[in-house]
């Protein structure tokens, strides 16, 4: 699939893909934005910088040499003005708004292809209702090139391809590293926007602690409870399984803790609340260093299942989420500076097929196993 994997790319395979393009990274000063940038560089790639707060954008890009712009992307007018001589953008801003429709307006405007690291359930399907009118512009709309939907979509992706008649999906897991400032608010929203799986193709709303299960992922025994991830809209567009929940270990201790959620959940989305929880964030969560992101590992599992109870089970061990992601973000580029093909709506796997997982460093190939009916 790929001309060459993502650690075979050097200087100059980046310098020859991008010729006469321009690639645009928005939310360069984030903390996985400003990784992506520093990665890019490495490999010979000058994107444009750009955020919202200049004071921020211009010292990396005066560092990098790289060119930058300073506008909101959530305002159409700015973005589509700033977008209109764009081949590519890549979206690193976060927490991710809901709403995402301007940034998907502004790209099928200027015929810009779309790439983000965001794995908010509530924004992957709001990016998909546009695959339609990608479609018509041959805009690529891929979000979710990184942590953790990369590696749960071509879990999944696998799964249905050696069980074409599966009816259920469970995708998991466990991450052994730290987490930044802006990955603990990410959660923060989640937690606030409820849980959910997915039951008969709909999604459907379950408390918090529903269906606590046992699950082996040949690493451990543990227990797993349902969250609801962005797996719930990126698996279900790749495989049309009906049926979809995205677990996630937990103590059983604090499954008490976790029940209680539902009767102050909705305090959470509260304006006041919220911006009070991101300063807490902000102060307390420090951005893991290079070493505590190459000490750090993470490791993903799923099961399906058909109608006659036959089971097959995958697995896949990965490098840290952050390193994970910078080198999605730079394979779906490397693959759309190589593209060709139609417009319209992308997981990763779609675009870029069911193993492309494995062409990340430090990415182990996905196992399958066989559970045959008791």
């Amino acid at each position: 699939m790929f001309r060459k994997s993502l650690e075979q790319l050097s200087h100059s395979d980046f310098k020859e893909l991008l010729s006469g393009r321009k690639c645009l990274l928005y939310g360069a000063n984030g903390y996985t934005g400003t990784l992506v940038a520093r990665k890019a560089h490495a490999l010979g790639l000058s994107p444009i910088l750009a955020g919202r707060q200049e004071q921020f954008i211009v010292p990396l890009a005066t560092e990098l040499g790289c060119s930058y712009r300073i506008f909101n992307i959530l305002k159409a007018d700015e973005a589509s003005e700033q977008l209109n001589d764009v081949d590519v953008l890549i979206n690193c801003a976060g927490p991710f708004p809901q709403d995402t429709s301007a940034i998907i307006q502004s790209c099928l405007a200027n015929a810009v292809h779309y790439l983000d690291i965001n794995g908010d359930l509530t924004t992957l399907v709001n990016v998909q209702r546009f695959h339609t009118k990608a479609q018509e512009t041959g805009v690529v709309l891929c979000p979710g090139v990184g942590f953790d939907v990369i590696p749960t979509d071509c879990i999944a992706a696998t799964l249905k391809h050696a069980l074409p008649d599966a009816i259920s999906l469970s995708l998991g897991f466990e991450v052994h590293g730290k987490l930044s400032p802006g990955s603990v608010k990410t959660l923060y929203n989640v937690v606030a926007n409820g849980c959910l799986i997915r039951q008969n193709g709909l999604l459907t709303p379950v408390p918090f602690g529903y269906h606590m299960r046992r699950f082996d992922d040949k690493q451990s025994e543990k227990m797993v409870t349902a969250i609801p991830w962005g797996d719930l809209a990126s698996a279900y567009f790749s495989t049309q399984i009906p049926n979809i929940e995205c677990l996630y270990p937990i103590d059983p201790e604090h499954l008490p803790w976790l029940k209680r959620l539902r009767w102050f959940r909705s305090l959470l989305k509260l304006p006041w609340l919220k911006k009070l929880a991101y300063l807490l964030i902000s102060s307390r969560f420090q951005t893991p260093t290079p070493v505590e992101r190459q000490q750090s590992v993470t490791y993903f599992w799923g099961e399906v299942k058909n109608s006659a109870g036959l089971v097959k089970r995958a697995s896949l061990k990965a490098a840290d989420g952050y390193d994970l992601t910078v080198a999605g973000v730079l394979l779906a580029l490397q693959f759309l500076l190589n593209y060709a093909g139609d417009g319209g709506y992308f997981t990763p796997s779609q675009l870029m097929g069911r193993n492309c997982v494995e062409s990340l460093p430090n990415t182990s190939n996905i196992r399958i196993t066989t559970q045959l009916p008791s």
